[in-house]
């Protein structure tokens, strides 16, 4: 493959790859974060203030779904451009176009002022974050894993996980700036386009450092990031993928359970104010960070199958609790983001090994991608619908049977684990 990727290399070290994942992950998620917020505070005010709160807040949380629905059709497209241009290439090209389309939304008007071409072209440019973020696939997550020493995978596997919680508290950190040094009409009119501005600042830094690892010398089989044949991939491990999309479910169910949800109830109920709800989520998510680090170090002391067991039946617990939202939101949100942050902690490390070598690169994207749809996507709008409709009890029973269904096909997948998997089973 003639491209970038085959220019000047120098050897990289491990270090140098930890430093440049979790840039990019934080990164990643930091965006994630801002549109995440601004869909459940800003959006349904400023693009369908036709509509009740309620239902202004579930056309947003629609549109923010497509970003996730756009994903997989990234990473098919993808393949096809790396092999064009490499790797490298494709990933400056999804993050320009990710970025550009930030920017976008930062600057668009609103309904007042454009009526219905604002919103659609919200969903326009929320489709081409989601084609931006799909095709940033880098697979250094799965680089670091192979880099791992063999008494610290656990540890190694949490790394990029960080990039979750440190990207919400950043997120959250500028809502919590603009909610409450500004008036409401301040923060809804222009306030809240600062947060999508700063999303394309750290974007160039990031897009520096991943670029420069990735003409790097990792000192890593090539083959760990080669993309196999469709055709194969589907035909041969089809099952696996979609085992391994139900997965992780609980724990990116979770991550919109513990923060954008919580948010929009306080926005369409008003029972506390936003700056309160930030206030508890920063304490939550600085908490996360910790319990990240946590599955670390309990998947090396004790295995990986531990610690997704436990964060299951801690997500049972939190799924039985979710009414102290209503009355008492501190302690269901600090407890939930610290089970948040145990759950995801090993999130990324648990597909890979479910593929043999020649599939784990592109089965691993493939079922991340689906993952994402299926436990992520709908997880705010369902959440706000079931408890519209029935209560926030229907909203626990929602979480709790993502946890099910992760326990199920975790079993599942560890009775058909690959042969040269075996030794790492989690």
């Amino acid at each position: 493959m003639t491209s970038v990727d085959s220019t000047s290399r120098y050897a990289a070290t491990v270090d140098e790859i930890i430093t440049t994942v979790v840039m990019a992950r934080v990164t990643d998620f930091f965006g994630f974060f801002v549109y995440a917020i601004a869909s459940a505070l800003v959006f349904p005010k400023l693009f369908f203030p036709m509509l009740d709160p309620l239902f202004g807040t579930l056309a947003s949380f629609a549109i923010f779904s497509l970003a996730f629905l756009a994903r997989p059709v990234a990473s098919l497209a993808a393949r096809t451009l790396q092999y064009k241009i490499g790797r490298t290439g494709k990933v400056t090209l999804a993050l320009g176009l990710l970025g550009t389309s930030t920017v976008a939304i930062g600057l668009l008007p609103g309904y007042e002022k454009i009526g219905w071409l604002a919103p659609v072209l919200l969903a326009a440019l929320r489709i081409l974050q989601g084609l931006g973020l799909g095709g940033s696939w880098d697979g250094l997550t799965l680089q670091l894993q192979h880099a791992a020493p063999a008494n610290r995978k656990g540890v190694y596997a949490m790394v990029p996980q960080l990039g979750g919680p440190v990207g919400f508290v950043v997120a959250a950190s500028i809502f919590f700036v603009l909610t409450g040094f500004l008036t409401e009409d301040e923060f809804i009119k222009w306030g809240w386009r600062f947060a999508f501005f700063a999303v394309m600042a750290v974007n160039v830094v990031s897009l520096y450092a991943r670029v420069r690892l990735l003409n790097s010398d990792l000192g890593i089989d090539p083959k760990v990031t080669e993309s196999a044949p469709l055709g194969d991939l589907v035909r041969n491990e089809g099952r696996t993928i979609l085992l391994c999309a139900f997965l992780p479910l609980a724990s990116y169910a979770l991550f919109h359970m513990m923060t954008v949800f919580p948010l929009a109830f306080a926005a369409i109920y008003e029972r506390y104010e936003i700056p309160e709800v930030l206030t508890v989520q920063l304490i939550g998510g600085a908490l996360a960070i910790v319990t990240v680090f946590v599955s670390g170090l309990l998947a090396d002391r004790y295995s990986r199958r531990f610690v997704i067991r436990l964060s299951s039946v801690l997500i049972v617990i939190l799924s039985l609790t979710i009414g102290l939202l209503a009355h008492y939101p501190s302690a269901f949100l600090i407890f939930g983001f610290m089970v948040l942050g145990l759950a995801y902690g090993q999130a990324s490390a648990i597909v890979p090994k479910r593929f043999p070598a020649r599939y784990r690169y592109s089965g691993s994207a493939m079922a991340t991608n689906l993952s994402w749809i299926i436990g992520a996507a709908f997880a705010p709008l369902v959440a706000i619908g079931l408890t519209a409709m029935l209560g926030l009890w229907a909203a626990g029973l929602y979480l709790l049977s993502g946890a099910v269904i992760s326990f199920v096909a975790l079993h599942l997948l560890n009775r058909h684990l690959p042969s040269e998997s075996t030794s790492e089973a989690i």
